[in-house]
């Protein structure tokens, strides 16, 4: 279930910490688990320009939120919310979902192995999606 690779991704802290320094903010709380996250978005009118995040949780959300945070700076907000939200949907529908270029680490946490802690790895992408008001 775990491997070096999400070990790695989970390694990289550079986003971690807030700064208390946002143009939108969020926190997420897993229901299911406990896992949560706040996070911290400095954008603009389309873009996003950095994301800082604090957890209390799992190594595959560590991993996610990790990952996610790397992924987002100077992405497009309105690009990545039809990213993230056909990810998520299309996974849960086709487990074998292929993964845009953008979010393709991703498919090393969300697999078949971690299929019951979907909700852990797509807690950042929920607090990315609750910040900028998107259902």
């Amino acid at each position: 279930m775990i491997n070096s690779k999400i070990l790695k991704f989970a390694s990289f802290t550079k986003n971690v910490g807030l700064k208390n320094s946002y143009t939108h903010k969020s926190f997420v709380k897993n229901s299911l688990c406990g896992d949560f996250i706040k996070a911290e978005f400095i954008a603009d009118k389309t873009k996003i320009k950095s994301m800082r995040y604090e957890t209390e949780s799992c190594i595959l959300c560590e991993a996610s939120a990790s990952l996610f945070s790397k992924r987002v700076q100077n992405a497009k907000i309105s690009d990545l919310t039809i990213e993230i939200k056909n990810m998520i949907k299309e996974f849960k529908k086709n487990k074998k979902y292929k993964f845009p270029k953008k979010l393709k680490e991703f498919s090393e946490l969300l697999n078949q192995k971690n299929l019951s802690r979907l909700n852990c790895v797509i807690l950042p992408m929920d607090a990315f999606l609750k910040a900028f008001k998107v259902k």
